[in-house]
């Protein structure tokens, strides 16, 4: 059953300024290392950066209350599968927010162009 959704939408270059003028501040704030040593080989770094931010931002809009205050950029992890396919990993106090809501399943859909990043997320409760 879904339980809730969230979508959010980045401008690439918004990411791309932080990440200039910050440096590894920015990065190391929000990404974990598994998420910069995959986009690091990416020829459009910051759109697969945006898109993985995007990602974190729905996340926090799906379970969207004060649980959320929590809740670390780092405690939502994007990854990908064997297959390519994106998926939400929750540690800390997201993956107890994950199972004291009894949700089993979290869907994330990621796409970018050129200018913007947008991820969808749904909750599902089995």
């Amino acid at each position: 059953m879904i339980v809730s959704t969230g979508v959010d939408i980045v401008e690439i270059s918004r990411v791309r300024k932080a990440a200039n003028k910050w440096k590894g501040k920015f990065l190391n704030r929000i990404f974990t290392d598994t998420e910069l040593k995959y986009v690091k080989g990416k020829k459009f770094l910051y759109q697969h950066l945006a898109a993985r931010f995007a990602a974190k931002e729905a996340v926090l809009k799906a379970f969207g209350d004060s649980s959320i205050n929590d809740m670390e950029w780092k405690n939502i992890e994007i990854i990908n599968n064997k297959d390519g396919k994106p998926i939400v990993k929750l540690v800390g106090k997201a993956r107890q927010t994950m199972v004291k809501r009894k949700i089993s399943e979290i869907a994330v859909s990621l796409s970018h162009t050129k200018n913007y990043a947008v991820a969808s997320v749904i909750l599902v409760s089995s």
